[in-house]
């Protein structure tokens, strides 16, 4: 490993070099007019396997293609499957970008450019850990396969089918996802749950078109305001879900989950001043921490319907809609979730108006034992690779796939992240450290040095 570890060292100025080449392509899964440059990425990711004597393949789906890349070794008994992403997320508003967003460049520690941790820099770690191991022992210790999509920032549906319907071909002993953070500069984190998910539209039919308010109001329901009536019964002024049976499966934080949320740097009141909020809220007898990793949530992300144009509209509209989005924890099923929603809406619905559903994206929990293999091994190699303690962390949000790979490859996925807090992913100014970076090639070094010995 040492010789490893000065490998790394002496290459890091290439390593950087390639990735900025790697950050300069364009590839916007969420917009069609940048299909080709998709494909030049997963063609940058393919090349970079070849060169280092992988086998590489692209494989074409309906929408981005997938990239492949495998080392087996008769003498290798562990099997490790990285998993990353190749696109990354519009960057517009374009205004508040200090720099164009595909033309990286380098601010002190920091590279800045659309998809440096989110995802290219963190799945690029794993790439250069592959090619420290090769040009130092002309070998790797373990056997690996790659997979990487385009097309994670648009629900990613292609990956999940090619991983139910190639289960043979990547049956791994463990997984690793490099999609997420370290807890704050310095202090490396293996995190352990993500929230699930499950997405709602609500639509409230009143009259069949809109209605002048003098003429009509006082004597038809309007249904905005129904909505708006509806909407205010799903939460008590505590911020307790009022759902009956939402709450049923979920998973109590285990008392040394709570101790070690205790023991991190944390302050709410900087918390609070960041967000710019006059207060924080939430439910009473947990901490701001537990409440946004373990707790789950009920959020209206949008309330829409009547007239919202310049001027006034004396109207009663013919309808209203609202988008919320329950972020879910261990235990709990969306699918379940789903239908105690409705079944609550539907029983709180006044006979003056009609609703109806829209189900939008929806993905269950994942939670990781302390005690699941080679969880050890990626505590040591983030020990290793930052010199620094680790901490296990919980993420509030959901990353649908590491659930499709744990259930179809009946594989533990290890969420170690690299990237910071702060550094602005889907946001403006998007960053990666570079110093983390090297980190984080040192880290996954380690890992498939340290599986080996298992």
């Amino acid at each position: 490993m040492d010789q490893i570890i000065e490998y790394i060292r002496n290459n890091k100025q290439r390593f950087i070099d390639e990735l900025i080449e790697f950050l300069k392509i364009p590839s916007l899964s969420a917009q069609s007019r940048h299909k080709a440059d998709c494909e030049r990425a997963a063609d940058f990711v393919r090349k970079q396997f070849s060169q280092l004597g992988l086998d590489a393949q692209l494989h074409p789906t309906a929408g981005n293609p997938i990239v492949t890349a495998r080392h087996t070794s008769p003498e290798n008994k562990t099997t490790v499957l990285i998993y990353g992403h190749y696109d990354v997320q519009p960057p517009e508003p374009l205004d508040l970008w200090t720099s164009p967003p595909f033309e990286p460049r380098i601010e002190g520690d920091n590279i800045i450019a659309r998809g440096a941790t989110d995802d290219k820099g963190q799945l690029f770690t794993h790439i250069k850990a592959v090619e420290a191991h090769l040009k130092t022992n002309a070998r790797l210790p373990v056997n690996l396969i790659f997979v990487i999509e385009g097309e994670e920032e648009v629900a990613g549906v292609h990956v999940s089918e090619f991983i139910r319907t190639h289960r043979d071909d990547l049956k791994c002993d463990v997984a690793v996802v490099s999609d997420s953070s370290q807890y704050a500069p310095n202090m490396p984190a293996l995190c352990y749950g993500l929230r699930g998910i499950c997405a709602q539209e609500i639509r409230v039919q009143g009259p069949k078109q809109d209605l002048h308010s003098g003429s009509f109001g006082g004597a038809v329901a309007n249904p905005v305001n129904v909505l708006c009536q509806m909407i205010a019964q799903l939460k008590d002024e505590s911020g307790k879900i009022r759902i009956p049976g939402f709450y049923d499966d979920v998973l109590p934080l285990e008392q040394w989950e709570r101790e070690a949320f205790a023991a991190l740097p944390w302050d709410d009141e900087a918390f609070r001043q960041s967000l710019g909020v006059k207060a924080l809220h939430g439910e009473e007898t947990y901490t701001s921490i537990e409440r946004k990793w373990a707790r789950p949530t009920l959020d209206v992300n949008g309330i829409f319907g009547g007239y919202n144009g310049e001027g006034a509209k004396t109207i009663i509209p013919a309808w209203g809609g609202a988008k919320i989005t329950m972020r879910l924890v261990p235990n709990q099923n969306p699918q379940t979730i789903s239908r105690l929603f409705r079944d609550f809406i539907r029983k709180i619905t006044p006979p003056t108006v009609e609703v109806s559903f829209i189900d939008h994206s929806s993905c269950g929990p994942v939670i990781v034992k302390r005690s699941a293999p080679f969880v050890a091994e990626a505590l040591e190699s983030l020990r290793r690779g930052f010199g620094a303690e680790p901490v296990f962390i919980r993420e509030g949000g959901s990353i649908p796939i590491v659930l499709t790979i744990q259930q179809e490859l009946n594989v533990h996925a290890l969420l170690l992240g690299f990237g910071l807090p702060d550094d602005n992913a889907h946001g403006p100014n998007e960053k990666l450290s570079l110093t983390d970076f090297e980190r984080g090639i040192r880290t996954s070094a380690t890992f498939f040095h340290l599986c080996a010995q298992k």
